[in-house]
């Protein structure tokens, strides 16, 4: 048994660092195509150019995400058991709320979605913009970069409130010629234990979700916004830690995913300045999270 043991550990280590090499040389690959072809933008005189300029950035990012699932598919091999919902297409924008577990998610999400949705945009916290080559890329393709602030900030500097928004529409400025989809993970971190108890989360597996986000995505895209696709990560049968899936121990993951039609309600909004309508859209997503904990709470996470 000891050997065996020690040998599942080695054949663990070969995997996580062929998983790396791997990893590593698929970013470079198509990171510093990505970067080069960015440093266009700044030039180009007319809207046209930089709408193919946009077109040609997103497909760098394409063949990243395909050269990560393919490498995740033949060599990982993971567990992930996906349910997917009719109806999704990629001529028209839409908006992905999931809850945050792991680095991993990312990964999941790319490989459920990939070809069945425009190209991503994840909001993305201003810590992560500052990773080589990664948060050049979460630049060049407009990611709305987001910055946090305190409550005593908010209070002392009302603005700051506006500045995610104005983020996210420039982010989102070509909205009508190029439909992209919006990542968000409304609770704004990985879930963890100690975050939980800190926040005095309602739900025994989730944090409590940000509405924010949604909001300006709703706000800005408007009628170019399809539907909202909601779904919940599940890793009760299997591990969350990043270095366990890139060595091929991750488990099994559930990954459940519906579409949401836009309540007509919710486009007809000011999220930051009418405090009613903050109500109502911050009660709206936690029936979702209500939902999302029921599911997780479930027996059988399969």
């Amino acid at each position: 048994m000891p050997q065996a043991t020690s040998q599942g550990r080695w054949v663990a280590l070969l995997k996580g660092t062929v998983s790396v090499i791997l990893l590593v040389t698929n970013t470079l690959l198509w990171g510093v195509p990505l970067l080069l072809l960015s440093l266009l933008r700044p030039v180009l005189p007319f809207n046209s150019a930089r709408r193919r300029l946009r077109t040609a950035l997103d497909a760098v990012a394409g063949g990243w995400i395909a050269g990560n699932n393919w490498w995740i598919r033949h060599w990982l091999a993971p567990d992930w058991r996906v349910t997917l919902p009719n109806g999704l297409c990629r001529e028209q924008h839409w908006l992905v709320i999931a809850n945050h577990r792991s680095w991993v998610d990312v990964f999941i999400l790319m490989s459920a979605l990939h070809q069945r949705l425009p190209p991503p945009r994840f909001f993305v916290k201003r810590e992560l913009s500052w990773i080589p080559i990664v948060g050049q890329a979460f630049r060049a393709l407009d990611f709305p970069i987001m910055r946090r602030y305190s409550r005593a900030q908010l209070k002392r500097r009302p603005q700051l409130a506006r500045r995610d928004l104005q983020t996210t529409r420039r982010a989102l400025a070509d909205a009508g010629a190029s439909p992209v989809t919006l990542y968000n993970f409304a609770e704004g971190t990985r879930f963890s234990i100690d975050k939980q108890r800190a926040q005095r989360s309602p739900w025994q597996h989730l944090l409590k979700p940000r509405a924010g986000g949604c909001a300006q995505v709703v706000e800005l895209l408007g009628e170019h916004l399809c539907g909202i696709v909601d779904i919940t990560l599940d890793y009760r049968a299997g591990r969350t830690g990043f270095g366990d899936f890139l060595c091929g121990r991750g488990g099994s993951v559930t990954i459940r995913a519906r579409r949401l039609e836009i309540p007509p309600w919710m486009a007809q909004g000011d999220y930051a300045g009418d405090p009613l309508y903050r109500q109502r859209f911050q009660n709206w997503i936690n029936v979702l999270w209500q939902e999302k904990d029921q599911q997780l709470s479930c027996s059988d996470p399969l």
